[in-house]
């Protein structure tokens, strides 16, 4: 899933909470890398959805 980096973060923030899943295992579902799901749950997904990213 690499499209929309907005829709992806919160994607990301949903995969998360839901499995606990690491950076690690998020990376490897979606097929992006890890620095891109850190950033995308560390300041893509605050900006977008507060209640998600706390």
């Amino acid at each position: 899933m690499k499209g929309n980096p907005e829709e992806r973060a919160i994607a990301l923030g949903q995969y998360v909470a839901e499995t606990g899943a690491t950076v690690r295992n998020a990376a490897m579902r979606f097929g992006i890398s890890k620095s891109t799901v850190h950033k995308d749950l560390t300041q893509r997904l605050k900006r977008q959805n507060r209640a998600l990213y706390n």
